[in-house]
């Protein structure tokens, strides 16, 4: 009577088995379904219903309707023991609900002892209100023996049978006493092993992209702890240093020699690019030694960059004398010490006396960088430099005996120039230098959409500019007749501008803006110069050639989105010279490139190497207009076009009988060197976007680039050729065993190996240009400089570069993806025409 008082008050009690009738149990069954995301992946799947005599014990696999690599990784496995309690009735005893993953997204294996949540059925939502395994409250000791079991069968215990055994046996007594003293039912559920040929394995979720190689810490992570001294001197460095640096020092120092292994160190130091820098090891070693190193002219930069200007006096005393009585360093060196790396004065002055050693032509080479190099000068003194100008001596009370005396001083002076009077002092006496100092003085003064302007440097900049106008207004008769000249080329720009504005806003086909462009050039009184006849003054993109009018019948607009002009000038010999005017294109990036063609010509004929390029000139008036040389040619993909290939195309212009190929060979060599030329030289530069329309051929043989919207390694095209050597152009070279085509890659060794060697003369230009407003370099200024050292490979031998060529080209020459580009920009082109 009692017991049923009990199971009335209590139901759960009919499952303990103290109160079941006779021997015998609940006749129960067991419901199982997997869950993802609050919703079931599969439908549920019943055990078998039948009764039970000493315990619960279905010993039956359960087979779920749902594949493993159908799991999410968040898969959830609900298990919910029912009753049937009369007609058509089911009673939930419990329910109990399980992560098929684990923490490491390993599949569940072997016996686990589940926690079942008394009349509730088991849930799939997150987080469960049902889990089978619980948080330990320390007391149970089920948890940590079922942890420490399944490390033993992981592995990571050693099996000893005979404890183990004893062991299980134990773990099992702890266990079932801890259940009978639980307030709660237990399931205990075996997940199958998986085992392939005798060996256990694991399935594991698997997400995408899983095979993906990253980097981790294999230990924990590192606390962050704020120091204070972060930013501070190391004490014992800069006691070393003061001590390495002193006076006494330098009278020892002066007799130091060094052995064959210390000498073998410097000679590889002084050889080191300039974008390397020196450990505080090595810059030791070559203060100690540079008495010995002062009748080294390559070494002056790396010692003056051992020096720390900001240091002690006596440092900078000793390192200035030296300087001084140091081998006199080249001027293409001198370049590194106008850097931003250098920005004590007298080091710079330095740089500029050595810089006055430079011919005009030379200097011209450098003018762009030198222009850019100026950021880095003192605003103080340049601003201060142009007040003194204004109010030195007045303008009107100079005479032009005065102004010559006056030009004589500053020559007197020129040994403590800064880098703005040395430009200027140049500037003014050559017409050439003056013409393309100002307007690239007038680039910089403008304001630049691709980044905030600096308003101290466009201030600079306005500086010296007027400081240079102002100059040229006070010097001899000559000095001011430059002066006039720049006036009326800027007059001729602006209106030039206004009128192919006028010729944008024409409605209508190109025909029609052709029509209206030849018109408005023809019209003497529509504009405030007469395009048809003008004083005749230097033409800015070529200041040696007078130009004295426009032809308006010869002048076409391009078919291209911004309708480029092309204007035929007339000069004062009453020869025609052809230019192509841009609006709304920045030529600045086409203009450094082919300064460095230029620059790179200079050097290879140097080397008596002629590679017959065609460097013509870019003059960028402007962020957003300019002038481009033209020169006839034709795009190498119309030659194909009309001829059928290259070799059908010189063969019309340049026959030739006895020849094999029926070429003239002065033809053929100037086509195979430009090609090899343009090869080397647009992969150093790492120009892209590099199709047959952009690749130009003249008449007398001369293969030449245009267009260089995209450079140092940027393209738009997908896995681009390290070069553009194209099959075509191999076969107007009679294909790949052909003797032109051997003299190709030989030329193009010849042209590598020379460029090698003045790479600290390209790295030095290009590391002055890093805080222009050029597109490509804008984007990555700091890794400007080490794109085109990485292109160089200077730490190759002459041999090792060698072999490294002959596989970029043997890559270029095979490469597959650059021709079906080559067809789907074909393909581009004909639907837009």
């Amino acid at each position: 009577m009692i017991e049923r008082e009990k199971i009335l008050h209590d139901p759960m009690l009919k499952f303990s088995g103290l109160y079941s009738e006779g021997s015998g149990k609940a006749d129960l069954m067991v419901v199982s379904q997997v869950w993802a995301d609050g919703r079931p992946l599969c439908l549920p799947v019943w055990t078998s219903y039948k009764p039970f005599t000493n315990r619960w014990n279905w010993s039956e696999w359960i087979t779920l309707p749902i594949m493993y690599s159908d799991l999410p990784q968040n898969a959830l496995l609900t298990m919910t023991v029912y009753d049937c309690v009369g007609p058509a009735q089911m009673s939930p005893v419990g329910g109990t609900t399980l992560p098929l993953f684990g923490k490491r997204k390993v599949y569940r294996q072997g016996m686990l002892d589940l926690k079942v949540w008394p009349g509730k059925e088991a849930d799939g939502i997150e987080p469960t209100t049902t889990p089978g395994k619980t948080p330990s409250s320390g007391k149970e000791r089920m948890q940590k023996l079922a942890k420490l079991a399944k490390k033993h069968r992981n592995g990571y215990m050693p099996e000893i049978d005979w404890l183990d055994r004893l062991t299980f046996r134990e773990i099992e007594h702890i266990n079932e006493a801890e259940k009978r003293q639980s307030n709660y039912l237990y399931l205990m559920v075996e997940f199958p092993q998986v085992t392939l040929s005798g060996v256990n394995h694991s399935i594991v979720w698997y997400g995408q992209d899983g095979d993906e190689v990253y980097q981790f810490r294999c230990h924990v992570g590192m606390v962050t702890v704020p120091d204070p001294e972060i930013l501070q001197d190391n004490l014992v460095e800069s006691k070393h240093h003061k001590l390495a640096r002193s006076v006494r020092s330098g009278i020892s120092d002066k007799d130091v020699k060094p052995n064959a292994d210390t000498r073998d160190l410097l000679h590889t130091i002084v050889s080191y690019p300039p974008t390397q820098n020196m450990t505080l090891e090595e810059q030791d070693l070559v203060w100690r030694h540079r008495f010995y190193l002062s009748s080294n002219k390559k070494a002056l930069t790396k010692f003056l960059r051992c020096v720390n200007f900001k240091g002690t006096s006596s440092e900078v005393q000793q390192a200035l004398h030296l300087l001084h009585s140091w081998s006199p360093m080249d001027v293409d060196d001198a370049l590194q010490l106008l850097g931003p790396g250098f920005t004590f004065p007298p080091v710079r002055r330095y740089a500029v006396t050595r810089l006055q050693q430079a011919p005009d032509e030379d200097l011209f080479l450098y003018l762009l960088q030198l222009v850019q190099a100026l950021k880095y000068e003192s605003f103080e003194e340049i601003t201060e430099a142009y007040k003194q100008s204004l109010t030195k001596i007045p303008e009107d009370s100079l005479t032009s005996s005065d102004r010559k005396t006056e030009g004589s001083e500053e020559e007197l002076e020129s040994k403590n120039m800064d880098l703005a009077t040395f430009l200027i002092h140049r500037a003014c006496d050559n017409s050439m230098l003056a013409n393309y100092f100002y307007w690239y003085l007038m680039t910089e003064c403008e304001d630049h959409d691709m980044i905030k302007p600096d308003n101290k440097v466009k201030s600079m900049y306005l500086c010296v500019m007027k400081r240079f106008l102002q100059q040229l207004k006070s010097g001899p008769p000559e000095w001011q007749e430059k002066r006039n000249f720049i006036t009326r080329q800027d007059n001729f720009i602006s209106q030039l501008v206004k009128l192919i504005k006028l010729v944008a806003k024409e409605s209508g086909n190109r025909t029609k803006k052709t029509e209206k462009l030849q018109a408005l050039l023809a019209d003497p009184e529509q504009f405030k110069i007469n395009f048809s006849n003008f004083e005749p003054f230097p033409l800015p993109l070529e200041p040696s050639v007078m130009v004295k009018a426009i032809l308006p019948e010869k002048a076409t607009l391009f078919k291209s989105a911004l309708t480029p002009a092309k204007l035929t000038f007339v000069t004062t010999d009453n020869n025609e010279y052809v230019t192509i005017f841009k609006l709304g294109d920045d030529l600045r990036q086409d203009q450094l490139v082919l300064q460095i063609i230029t620059l790179m010509d200079n050097l290879l004929r140097a080397e008596n190497l002629d590679l017959k390029l065609t460097p013509y000139r870019v003059l960028a008036t402007s962020t957003k207009h300019g002038l481009v040389q033209y020169i006839d040619s034709l795009p190498v993909a119309e030659v194909l076009t009309t001829e059928g290939s290259i070799q059908a195309f010189f063969r019309k212009h340049h026959p030739c009988s006895t020849r094999p190929n029926g070429i003239a060979s002065d033809i053929m060599d100037t086509y195979v060197r430009s090609c090899a030329g343009y090869c080397v030289i647009t992969y150093l530069l790492g120009v892209g976007d590099r199709h047959l329309d952009n690749l130009m051929l003249t008449t007398s043989g001369k293969l030449f680039h245009i267009d260089f919207g995209y450079i140092l390694g940027r393209d738009p095209k997908p896995l681009p050729p390290p070069m553009k050597l194209s099959k075509e152009m191999v076969d107007g070279m009679g294909g790949v065993n052909s003797e032109y085509y051997k003299e190709f890659r030989k030329q193009c060794y010849f042209a590598f190996q020379h460029l090698r060697r003045h790479a600290s003369l390209i790295l030095n230009l290009f590391s002055l240009m890093t805080d222009a407003s050029v597109p490509d370099i804008a984007l990555e200024p700091d890794k400007t400089v080490k794109k085109v050292l990485d292109k160089l490979k200077l730490d190759l031998g002459d041999e090792e570069a060698v072999l490294y060529l002959q596989n970029l080209l043997d890559m270029s020459v095979s490469a597959v993806m650059p021709a079906l580009v080559e067809q789907i920009h074909k393909f581009v082109k004909i639907l837009r025409n």
